[in-house]
C-alpha cells in the first residue's frame, strides 16, 4: 500500500513538474485542485482546455494570492471557483492565470503589485487596503463587525460603499469582492489554560500583529499585548515569548499551528477579513459587457464563499480536535462580559473612530450599517 501511494505521488510530482516546466503553471494547479495529476490523460486534457481558453481570450488577468489551491477547504479564499466564474461569466474574453501559494508575494506586497498595475487582481487582507483609506481599518474595531454577519453586512453596505470605495478607487483599486473567513479567536499554546472570561488573560502574553487598536483591544481585556511577526509567530507560541495568539480557527489550520494549541475560544471581537482587488485602469480599460461580466462573477464567488464559511471552520475544526485542541463557544451573556470589557462602545476608541471615520458621524452610519441585515446571510460560529 505505502508502495502504490509513492507510486502515485512521482506519478503526479512528474506530471505536475511537466506541465509547469512547458509554461502551463496554470494548467498544472488546476489539474491539481481536480485530483487528477495521476492521469497522463486527464493531465493533458486539462493542459489543452487551458491553452485553448487562454488562445481565445481577449484579456489575460493574472490572479495572485498567498494561499495554496486546496487552502479554501478550511479557509475559504475561493481562488479557483474565482478563475472559473470570471472567465464563464465573460464568456471566455478574460482568461484567469493563477499564481497561488505567495509565488507572487503576500499581503501588502500583492496590493502593491495591483496598485502598480503588475498584476490585474489578488487577495490580500482588508487591512491592507488601510494605507490607502485609513477608515478601512475600522474592522479592527473590537465588536464592530467581529461576527460573520455584522461584517458582511457592512462590507455590502450603500455606506461603506459611499465612504470607502471612493478612497480606495483614488488609490488606483477597485475592490471587487469581499471573503468572509470567520471571527478571529483566542487561542492558547500546549499547557495553557482555557480562556472563557476576560479575566482569564490576566497576564497572559498574547501574540498581535503590529495594529495599534488590537493592542489596545487586548491590553483592555487584561492581557499583555506582545508585538510578533507573523512569521515568527508559530516559534515564539512554542518557545512560550507568547502564550495566545487569535488567527481565525481556519488559518490556525493552515497555518500549522494544531500541535502547538490546547484551547481555543470564539470571542467574536474582529473578523479575519479578505479582499479581491483589482488594478481599476486596467478594469477601467476593459469593455463594458466584460466589466459586467467580472463583476458578476465577483457576485458568484461571494455568494459560494458565504456558503462555505460553515464546513471550512468544521474541517479546520476537526482536524485541530484531532490533535487535542478543545473549542470554547460562548453565551451571549459570556459575550457581552468581553464587549463590556474591549468593545467599541468605550470612550477609549473615540479618537479611532475620528481618526480613521474623520468624523463621528460617519461612524455612527458605519455602526448602523454593520448592525442593518443586508441581502446576504453567512452562519456565525
Amino acid at each position: 500500500m505505502d508502495r502504490d501511494r509513492e507510486e502515485l505521488a512521482s506519478v503526479e510530482r512528474r506530471n505536475f513538474l511537466k506541465l509547469a516546466g512547458t509554461g502551463g503553471f496554470t494548467a498544472a494547479v488546476v489539474a491539481g485542485a481536480a485530483g487528477t495529476l495521476w492521469s497522463s490523460e486527464a493531465v493533458a486534457q486539462t493542459a489543452n482546455e487551458e491553452r485553448e481558453r487562454e488562445a481565445a481570450a481577449d484579456h489575460i488577468m493574472t490572479l495572485a494570492t498567498a494561499y495554496v489551491l486546496g487552502a479554501s477547504r478550511s479557509y475559504p479564499i475561493m481562488q479557483l471557483d474565482l478563475k472559473e466564474n470570471i472567465q464563464n461569466a465573460t464568456n471566455g474574453k478574460v482568461y484567469v492565470k493563477l499564481a497561488p501559494g505567495g509565488q507572487l508575494g503576500a499581503g501588502g506586497a500583492l496590493a502593491q503589485a495591483v496598485q502598480a498595475g503588475t498584476i490585474q487582481c489578488a487577495q490580500h487582507s482588508l487591512s491592507n487596503f488601510a494605507p490607502f483609506a485609513s477608515v478601512v481599518d475600522l474592522i479592527n474595531m473590537p465588536y464592530l463587525c467581529g461576527s460573520n454577519q455584522r461584517f458582511t453586512n457592512l462590507v455590502n453596505s450603500d455606506t461603506w460603499n459611499a465612504e470607502v470605495h471612493p478612497k480606495v478607487e483614488s488609490a488606483g483599486f477597485k475592490a471587487l469582492m469581499y471573503i468572509n473567513i470567520d471571527p478571529r479567536v483566542v487561542a492558547v499554546r500546549r499547557g495553557g489554560n482555557k480562556v472563557i472570561t476576560p479575566g482569564d488573560l490576566d497576564g497572559v502574553k498574547f501574540r498581535v500583529p503590529g495594529s495599534a487598536m488590537l493592542q489596545q483591544y487586548y491590553r483592555m481585556v487584561g492581557a499583555n499585548p506582545t508585538p510578533v511577526a507573523w512569521g515568527e509567530t508559530p516559534s515564539a507560541i512554542k518557545q512560550g515569548v507568547a502564550d495566545a495568539l487569535d488567527p481565525s480557527v481556519g488559518a490556525l489550520f493552515v497555518f500549522g499551528f494544531k500541535d502547538i494549541l490546547s484551547h481555543v475560544t470564539f470571542t467574536q471581537a474582529v473578523p479575519d477579513s479578505q479582499v479581491y482587488s483589482m488594478n481599476l485602469e486596467w478594469f477601467n480599460a476593459l469593455p463594458s459587457d466584460v466589466q459586467m461580466g467580472i463583476e458578476w462573477a465577483g457576485e458568484m464567488t461571494a455568494h459560494q464563499n458565504l456558503s462555505k464559511v460553515p464546513s471550512a471552520r468544521a474541517y479546520a475544526m476537526a482536524e485541530l480536535a484531532k490533535a487535542g485542541v478543545e473549542f470554547h463557544s460562548l453565551s451571549e451573556d459570556q459575550l457581552a462580559e468581553w464587549q463590556a470589557a474591549g468593545g467599541y462602545q468605550r470612550s477609549e476608541w473615540d479618537e479611532f473612530k475620528t481618526d480613521l471615520a474623520g468624523s463621528m458621524d460617519v461612524f455612527d452610519k458605519l455602526e448602523e450599517a454593520a448592525g442593518t441585515q443586508g441581502k446576504y446571510y453567512v452562519h456565525d460560529a
